[in-house]
């Protein structure tokens, strides 16, 4: 494949702080700063776009995971403040696509051809927690927490976590996680619907894989028939949804007697 420049395969120097390995149908992300806890800055949110870019239609599931001690705590403060500080003084139409172009780093995650996992470590704090929701499945480290920061800045979350959020645990517990900035503990965010599964912290990257081979182990077709039934049944009735899944099928049942488009 073509990979594009400073998006190259593990063990090569990335300096924006991502790097990138494929094994078949699995892409793994990681995020790779450890020093300052994989800390986010736009560089590495223009990496994660273009590795958007750059996956092949073989890839089927993502596994996105932090190096060292945590998987991601947030922004990275002398970024944010440069960012914050251009953001303010630029006409707020400009304001909002630069933001617009931030988001794409995560809003990609949701692919519909694509299940994404996160695996979480240590901290995952703000961007990072926000980073996490955008996938479909996050396994857990027992050690480790999420937290909404935002409001610690005076800021709210920006980067595509408020409607997942919303739709994991609900308007109210959402509104309390947002607007206190708190803690959670990974057997919280297992017990409220953030965490498909928790593990020891020893145990997470066998887990992620593990849980990828099961993803893999279904047709494809039928994987993203389930993506698509699911992603959008909170937005339809039960007549349409009952309706997305007849046609669902329909096309199963064709595309299995050699019969689809």
């Amino acid at each position: 494949m073509t990979v594009p420049p400073d998006v190259r395969p593990a063990g090569e120097n990335v300096p924006a702080g991502v790097r990138l390995e494929l094994d078949g149908a699995i892409a793994t992300v990681t995020l790779d700063r450890p020093e300052v806890l994989n800390a986010q800055t736009p560089a590495m949110w223009a990496r994660l776009s273009e590795i958007d870019a750059a996956l092949t239609g073989d890839v089927r599931v993502v596994v996105l995971r932090g190096e060292g001690r945590s998987f991601s705590a947030g922004l990275d403060l002398a970024s944010a403040q440069e960012q914050l500080g251009a953001l303010a003084v630029i006409p707020p139409d400009q304001a909002e696509d630069r933001i617009a172009g931030f988001q794409r780093a995560f809003s990609w995650l949701r692919r519909p051809d694509l299940i994404t996992i996160a695996a979480v470590h240590g901290h995952a704090i703000g961007a990072g927690f926000q980073l996490a929701l955008a996938c479909d499945l996050r396994v857990m480290a027992d050690t480790a927490t999420f937290k909404m920061a935002e409001i610690t800045l005076g800021l709210v979350p920006d980067l595509t976590g408020t409607k997942r959020l919303v739709e994991l645990v609900g308007y109210a517990r959402a509104l309390e996680i947002c607007a206190t900035g708190r803690s959670i503990r990974a057997e919280e965010a297992e017990r409220i619907g953030l965490a498909a599964v928790v593990v020891p912290a020893e145990e997470l990257d066998a887990a992620a894989r593990d849980l990828a081979a099961a993803l893999l182990a279904g047709p494809r077709n039928a994987v993203i028939e389930i993506k698509a039934l699911l992603l959008g049944a909170s937005g339809r009735t039960y007549a349409e949804q009952e309706l997305a899944e007849r046609q669902a099928q329909v096309r199963r049942i064709r595309d299995l007697a050699g019969l689809g488009e």
